[in-house]
């Protein structure tokens, strides 16, 4: 009797084991909270320049000026970030850059001269948000991701957008009620909170928790730490220069940050309290476009898994220069319907040529990605740099900002153009490494 009930045990097919999640959907949500908390102080440029203004008496071409050197290291920064990260850990490098964050946002309090601008809130926070770039996210999705990278990649590029949709309007309602100081506190406590939960669970590599890259058939063991991270960073640019994409990308690119970071986010709310538009609205208003920058980033992550990176990249650029060139017509006092239209269908478009453009670095240039994006990045950043500042200019001479409205919706029509230009690597052709 004992022989038949072990024969029937091991005949026995054993029991289904409930599928756990797999780890690197926790590092993407550390990953996600982490660039939100970095993204409270993206969402403070626009928010300052007028009380600047009035407080210091400093044109907005020298407040421009600083949010330009911001926006020019952030840039810079990334593509060294991305070989740091190789070379000493996603961990350490992210922790220390949040501390300059926080460092930087939290000196501005004391400031008295436009020279302390330049050093808190144009070097120690364009450094540290330069480490926190999208080159961060390119390299989590690249180390722990083989598949769904498209929308994995989406997903973190919206952090930023959803960093915007919260602190946006707490931001505005905090200067509005009390001053500016308390708003770059608040910045400087929102990214020293998220450092504890970057150095418990953000772990660098798969092969630190015994598990594949999700997605992947094999084990993939952990690569020796990088030496010679600046090196290595400025050998990949030479060698990626070389070729044609690169420098459409990046042409590309910079008219991205050109039209959104350097526009957008730094002059919309001056502009519209130009037109008499409250500033909590205006912020409001530039909130909402985060909240559809969220739904258009995901979206433009599952379409780049399905459709080719080039004719997204085009219709993204053609529709959002479209936009641009018909804002002059619906700034005004109040938020009308048209208004929020456009916010609705410039949201949708924020970022979403981010997932396209990973996806062609990862056609074209293979292991050095995520260096290359962060080149690519790094004229992102010039472009807004450039706009930022020039914007400023433009509102001291003539008084509005409709010329830049117009310039940048001429020069989004140019990088569509230059989206369709960039070459498919065929069948069989190496990656450049």
């Amino acid at each position: 009797m004992t022989q038949t009930t072990d024969a029937a045990a091991v005949r026995q097919p054993p029991k289904p084991t409930r599928a756990r999640m797999h780890r690197a959907w926790f590092v993407a949500a550390v990953t996600f909270v982490t660039i939100i908390g970095a993204a409270a102080f993206r969402s403070v440029p626009g928010l300052l320049i007028d009380p600047l203004h009035a407080e210091f008496d400093w044109s907005r071409g020298t407040i421009g000026a600083a949010v330009s050197v911001n926006l020019a290291l952030y840039g810079l920064t990334a593509p060294f970030a991305a070989a740091l990260m190789d070379r000493f850990g996603i961990r350490r490098v992210v922790a220390v850059a949040l501390t300059l964050i926080a460092l930087g946002s939290g000196l501005t309090v004391w400031m008295t001269a436009a020279w302390q601008l330049m050093l808190c809130w144009g070097l120690l926070v364009g450094l540290g948000s330069g480490s926190m770039a999208l080159a961060f996210a390119a390299t989590v999705t690249n180390r722990w991701f083989t598949e769904r990278r498209g929308l994995v990649s989406g997903i973190l590029t919206a952090a930023s957008a959803s960093g915007q949709l919260i602190f946006l309007p707490l931001l505005s309602w905090i200067i509005d009620r009390y001053d500016w100081r308390p708003a770059a506190v608040t910045v400087a406590l929102a990214a020293l909170a998220v450092v504890p939960f970057v150095w418990l669970l953000l772990h660098d590599h798969p092969a630190d928790v015994g598990q594949k890259p999700y997605g992947a058939r094999e084990f993939v063991p952990k690569p020796a730490p990088v030496t010679g991270a600046a090196r290595r960073a400025v050998t990949v640019l030479f060698s990626a220069a070389r070729t044609g994409p690169f420098w459409l990308l990046a042409g590309t690119f910079a008219i991205c940050g050109a039209s959104t970071n350097g526009l957008i986010q730094t002059h919309f709310i001056p502009a519209a309290h130009d037109h008499h538009m409250p500033v909590t609205a205006a912020a409001s208003l530039l909130a909402v476009i985060g909240v559809f920058d969220v739904v258009g980033t995901i979206a433009s992550g599952w379409f780049t898994d399905r459709f080719e990176s080039r004719r997204l990249l085009a219709v993204y650029y053609a529709l959002r220069g479209v936009s641009l060139m018909f804002l002059p017509l619906l700034l005004g006092p109040a938020v009308h319907p048209p208004m929020i239209f456009f916010i609705v269908f410039y949201g949708l478009d924020w970022v979403a040529t981010v997932p396209p453009t990973l996806a062609l670095c990862r056609e074209h240039y293979g292991e050095d990605s995520a260096i290359v994006f962060g080149w690519v990045l790094a004229s992102h950043q010039v472009g807004a740099a450039l706009v930022a500042f020039l914007g400023g200019v433009a509102r001291d001479a003539f008084g509005s900002y409709d010329v830049v409205w117009y310039a940048s919706g001429a020069l989004c029509a140019a990088a569509a153009l230059m989206a369709l230009v960039i070459r498919r690597r065929t069948e069989g052709e190496v990656a450049v490494t």
